[in-house]
């Protein structure tokens, strides 16, 4: 009798133990990637190194002074935003291989403040097959606008809008024969594909073009290219350094029309670069002026950034900044059961403004931000251009 009752206790145990497995396995199997009860991972792959390496420096740092903020003050429904971050070099290859280990390794919940439209272009095959949100891009390319893509969201205003302006701009001052030098890539081809769109809107087109290979400093075929056609203005797509290299030179050889930048430059990095070459240099940007305190939102990000021991502002971190409020807000809209589903559906409902700067999505457009904000270099700063 004793051994039948030692019996049934053990097959009533290995049944709880069995029963508590299979609970397990199903929280485990139904569990959200990157998501537990104290933590949400993001994942981020950008330039951290190399001739872009400003512009993923501060995307990572305006992004990680928010979050740490928030995470002081509890984080998002009692969980921490923690950032993991890999540097791709600006280079498409390492972008891929650096977004699946950030989704099959480390098994993040989003993508958040990648730079650059080539990279991006690389991993939107990734971003689908995964169903995973993107979120926040350091990129004004229209591919990842039109057609609009269920995950993924666009916070600053587009290539499109930029070249738009610039040749408003342009055009209002008289100026006719407008020229450009592009980055031979996605990033190029895209705002090449603003500028002709601007253009053919006022009965025009391009005079004159060059252009030079991402992360190289060959910008001397470009020049020669666009001097034989001498435009009054160059619109130029590139990053920092080739952009000062190339500006440097043309002037050098008395070569001196209007020079425009889009925002994607990196305007710190190329004010330091040009040194006293840089009077008068045209940048479209997306976001306000770091140094305007009129917008609550830029005077919090002042605030934050200095607390933290940052003390070097530029559009490129107070864009991570913004970008990281933007992401904060969706988090408590999709509430504390948190899901990547519950994430997407509160994004595509986003209206909502903060500290001055208002945000919104529809399923029409998964572009929060459409303002642009014409600036010139003077000295050693940039002001508004009126």
């Amino acid at each position: 009798m004793a051994k039948k009752m030692d019996q049934s206790r053990m097959s009533t145990a290995l049944l709880a133990v069995f029963a508590g497995m299979i609970l397990f396995s199903a929280q485990v199997i139904s569990a959200e990637p990157g998501v537990t009860d104290k933590e949400i991972l993001v994942g981020m792959s950008n330039a951290l190194t190399g001739p872009a390496s400003a512009l993923g420096t501060g995307m990572k740092t305006g992004a990680l002074t928010y979050f740490n903020k928030i995470n002081a003050s509890g984080g998002v429904h009692g969980r921490k935003i923690r950032l993991v971050s890999y540097d791709d070099g600006y280079e498409p290859k390492n972008t891929v291989d650096n977004t699946n280990k950030l989704i099959m390794t480390d098994k993040v919940f989003a993508l958040f403040g990648y730079v650059g439209t080539p990279t991006a272009s690389a991993i939107v095959p990734i971003i689908n097959k995964e169903k995973i949100p993107f979120f926040g891009p350091f990129t004004g390319a229209e591919f990842l606008r039109n057609p609009v893509n269920k995950y993924i969201y666009n916070v600053r205003a587009s290539y499109f809008d930029e070249a738009e302006e610039q040749v408003r701009y342009l055009t209002a001052k008289g100026i006719k024969k407008i020229g450009i030098l592009f980055q031979n890539d996605a990033y190029g081809l895209a705002v090449k594909g603003g500028a002709i769109k601007a253009l053919s809107k006022r009965n025009m087109t391009l005079s004159g073009e060059g252009h030079f290979e991402r992360n190289t400093m060959e910008i001397d075929a470009g020049l020669a290219a666009l001097k034989k056609e001498n435009p009054e203005a160059v619109i130029m797509v590139g990053t920092y350094k080739a952009m000062a290299a190339f500006i440097k030179k043309a002037k050098s050889e008395g070569f001196n029309p209007v020079f425009l930048n889009v925002s994607f430059v990196g305007t710190a990095a190329l004010v330091k670069e040009l040194g006293g070459a840089g009077e008068g240099v045209v940048i479209t940007q997306v976001m306000p002026s770091p140094t305007d305190g009129s917008v609550p939102l830029v005077k919090q990000y002042r605030a934050d950034m200095q607390a933290a021991g940052h003390h070097e502002l530029d559009y490129t971190d107070l864009e991570g900044y913004v970008d990281a409020v933007a992401f904060a807000e969706i988090l408590k809209k999709a509430g504390s059961n948190l899901t990547r589903e519950s994430f997407l559906a509160a994004a595509e409902g986003l209206n909502a403004s903060k500290e001055g700067m208002h945000f919104m999505f529809t399923g029409a457009s998964h572009q929060a931000m459409e303002n642009i904000y014409l600036t010139r270099i003077s000295g050693s700063k940039v002001v508004p251009v009126h």
